[in-house]
């Protein structure tokens, strides 16, 4: 027994080497990989992607290759610094989406100038109704007592009723039509109920006074 708890902790030993001396030269790959590759000055400007004309201030730059490299844009979209070739860039800023850029292999004189055009997102908000009533029994009391509003057919049996139609007969003006119409109509009815007074009118005493004169020379 004591042989084989000595052999497994050799294993144990020996696996332990392997795996230090494994992330060690995985480590050295890595880095030997990155100091191979060029440095570049990554410069530009983040623009609105519906308005060329527009910038796009204080945008976030991330390198995420490096994963720890952060730069902010400028309030005029301006942004430079140093990456390596085929550094994977991020661009992200509120109310955008994010845009990303591979820096491409074999810069020419080491400067890399570009536009980054950044697409507004639109984020569409569920509807959010705000109503007075605090609680349903102030609502359910409130819509009892509510007085509905009249339809189209219930207006026009109003408009037509006898007490609308005197009210605008009183408040409105005659026309031309019903003003001549109406006098026609009043001296029609004053001519028939009038009596007429003999008496009052000379031409009917001069009738009278020439019957009397006849009748006198008959005599």
């Amino acid at each position: 027994m004591i042989v084989i708890i000595d052999i497994e902790k050799k294993l144990n030993r020996t696996m332990k080497y392997l795996i230090g001396i494994l992330f060690l030269f995985c480590t050295v790959t890595v880095f030997a990989q990155t100091a191979e590759k060029p440095l570049v000055q990554f410069t530009g400007v983040t623009h609105n992607a519906d308005s060329a004309r527009v910038i796009v201030p204080y945008v976030n730059v991330t390198n995420v290759t490096t994963h720890k490299q952060v730069y902010i844009a400028n309030y005029e979209g301006y942004f430079s610094f140093v990456a390596h070739e085929q550094d994977t860039i991020r661009f992200s800023s509120v109310g955008y989406k994010p845009v990303t850029v591979v820096i491409p292999a074999n810069v020419v004189n080491k400067s890399l100038v570009m536009e980054i055009m950044l697409k507004p997102e639109i984020v569409n908000l569920p509807v959010f109704r705000v109503f007075p009533w605090a609680t349903t029994d102030e609502f359910r009391k409130d819509f009892l007592s509510m007085k509905i509003a009249d339809d189209d057919l219930e207006i026009a049996r109003k408009n037509l009723s006898s007490t609308s139609i005197h009210a605008l007969e009183a408040s409105l003006p005659r026309s031309g039509a019903e003003s001549f119409s109406v006098e026609d109509m009043h001296n029609s009815i004053v001519n028939s109920h009038s009596i007429t007074n003999p008496l009052l009118n000379p031409f009917a005493w001069g009738s009278l006074i020439r019957e009397i004169t006849a009748g006198d020379n008959s005599k």
